[in-house]
């Protein structure tokens, strides 16, 4: 089964928990739609878990685009030669204690993620895609990096999406535009009972894990949505 879910925030033992729910294992494929890092506090264990699991894909959110802006500047700074003992320290100092499990490798690997990923059925993406006026899907790949990772124009529940494939995305904690916790489906226009991921225009997967330790995903197979919660 493939599986989508996004801003897990440091949550690790709740995004482990919400793994257990799905009876997760190696043949099936997780997306994560970002925010791995932050807030809650395991970002570096729970970033680890995901980099080190084949299977599991992890899309750029806008807290890894900062973490990786970070270490860039630390090593920018370093004008008269690189020191890596000295930039390693520096960087792991970002997530304090916790940072000191982070090494070189964490970074290289993160650097290697993309900024969305895509199926002929749907595409993962942190913030959302821009839009022509038409409701047409400007694909990412003509689009600027930070748009992807920092926009919050696609949460909104008016707009008007159109196109063949599903955008699954986070970003914005649900519960700010419901009062829930749980993921948002908009069905395309003139579906009245979707039944496959075709059948939606957008998904909006973000649960707020650090504010009501409640993290939802979505099995893409058969757009059946799961929850766990560490109350």
């Amino acid at each position: 089964m493939d599986y989508v879910l996004s801003d897990p925030h440091g949550e690790y033992e709740l995004f482990r928990a919400l793994l257990d729910a799905i009876d997760f294992d190696d043949g099936d494929r997780l997306i994560v739609v970002g925010d791995v890092l932050d807030k809650g506090g395991e970002s570096v264990r729970l970033l680890h878990y995901v980099l080190s699991h084949p299977n599991i894909l992890l899309v750029l959110g806008n807290h890894e685009y900062d973490f990786l802006k970070y270490c860039h500047g630390v090593m920018a700074r370093q004008e008269d030669g690189f020191d890596q003992d000295a930039a390693l320290k520096e960087i792991r100092a970002y997530f304090g204690k916790e940072g000191a499990s982070l090494e070189w490798s964490d970074v290289e690997r993160l650097e290697a993620c993309p900024l969305y990923y895509e199926t002929d059925d749907y595409l993962c993406v942190h913030a959302g895609v821009r839009l022509r006026a038409d409701g047409t899907m400007i694909h990412p790949k003509d689009t600027e990096e930070e748009y992807l990772v920092y926009d919050r124009n696609f949460k909104r529940p008016d707009l008007h999406v159109r196109g063949e494939k599903c955008v699954l995305f986070g970003h914005t904690p649900t519960r700010y535009l419901t009062g829930r916790d749980e993921m948002i489906f908009y069905p395309r226009d003139g579906v009245v009972a979707p039944r496959s991921i075709r059948d939606y225009a957008r998904i909006h997967l973000d649960c707020g894990s650090y504010l009501g330790k409640t993290l939802g995903c979505l099995c893409v197979d058969n757009c059946r949505a799961y929850y766990a919660s560490l109350y």
